[in-house]
């Protein structure tokens, strides 16, 4: 007689390995310890994914699309520069694994931050670029700044002020809102007020 299918299994492991990831690191998750946490069986762990791998690269594709909906949800359709970088850094600050992926942090992604070999933060960056691009074509983005310029300025700052903490000491929640806030007041100093 066949085993009964279990409800949600996908999202259920995607959870557990998420859990386990933040918990002990991508070095000391195993597939059974993900098995185990999601209360299924080995076996069924890899009816979904392949290697340990495959399944962090999932959580973490998960983890982006999460942070998508959440920023789009805050901005709206016709979102401005200054409030879409404050949505998104605040967006990356409340999500621990999300901050982990973008600092490539070795602590939780352990080997797999050595791993990666394709393009997709250069993947993840010409998006942004294309956007900003967008944003000037509809006349709420200066045209006379340089997208891909811009695009690395605003990357590089949001790195800066995830890792700030652990470079400089404990800051506090207001010390980074202000940070925050201060770059996000100098990219919106880039918007026109020309809009489509």
């Amino acid at each position: 007689m066949p085993r009964p299918l279990i409800p949600d299994r996908r999202e259920r492991i995607l959870d557990a390995a998420e859990r386990l990831v933040l918990e002990r690191g991508f070095d000391a998750m195993s597939i059974a310890s993900v098995a185990s946490a999601a209360g299924i069986g080995k076996g069924a762990v890899y009816l979904e994914f392949a290697s340990k791998r495959e399944l962090l690269d999932a959580v973490l594709r998960r983890g982006t699309r999460r942070l998508r909906t959440r920023v789009d949800r805050e901005i709206g359709p016709r979102p401005r520069l200054g409030a879409a970088y404050r949505a998104a850094i605040r967006a990356l600050l409340d999500d621990e694994l999300m901050t982990a992926a973008f600092l490539d942090d070795r602590g939780v992604l352990g080997t797999h931050v050595g791993t990666v070999d394709d393009d997709r933060y250069r993947r993840r960056q010409d998006e942004v670029v294309a956007w900003l691009r967008e944003l000037q074509r509809s006349g709420r983005l200066a045209g006379s700044v340089d997208a891909e310029h811009l695009g690395l300025a605003l990357s590089s700052a949001t790195i800066g002020l995830l890792s700030a903490g652990r470079l400089l000491g404990p800051l506090s929640r207001a010390q980074l809102a202000g940070a925050i806030d201060t770059v996000a007041h100098m990219a919106a100093s880039l918007e026109t007020d020309t809009v489509d």
